[in-house]
């Protein structure tokens, strides 16, 4: 692979054409990329809550998507995610991210869950490398 990044629709997260992808449909409201997520059983890892690394790759999905969604394709260089409460199946998540800095190569990056009443699942912060 080189610097040249392909959306071939089988993205795990977003991919229209994945058949065992989560089907996430993110839109861009004022510099906020947000998409919504009902897991189900097969996302679960201890019984009826959703696995950590289901709620991770929510997380980094969101925050590459509003670099992306604003002409800045990137790649994450690092990320952290900070677990508050459990995503349980069934419940209804929104997924929002934000810019926080950019600099000539890096992107900041900060994304949140929520469930529905606003209760946080979790949060994260990344440093993404453009690819542009």
């Amino acid at each position: 692979m080189g610097n040249k990044l392909e959306d071939d629709s089988y993205c795990f997260v977003c991919g229209e054409k994945n058949p065992y992808g989560l089907n996430l449909k993110f839109s861009l409201h004022e510099g906020k990329a947000l998409a919504e997520f009902t897991p189900q059983k097969i996302h679960q890892g201890y019984k009826g809550i959703v696995h950590g690394g289901i709620i991770s790759t929510l997380i980094d999905e969101a925050m590459v998507k509003v670099a992306l969604m604003q002409g800045m394709p990137a790649i994450t260089a690092e990320i952290t995610v900070r677990f508050k409460k459990p995503l349980i199946v069934g419940e209804r998540a929104i997924i929002e991210a934000i810019i926080t800095n950019m600099y000539k190569r890096i992107i900041e990056a900060s994304a949140r869950i929520k469930k529905a009443d606003d209760t946080l699942v979790a949060e994260g912060h990344a440093k993404l490398l453009r690819c542009d």
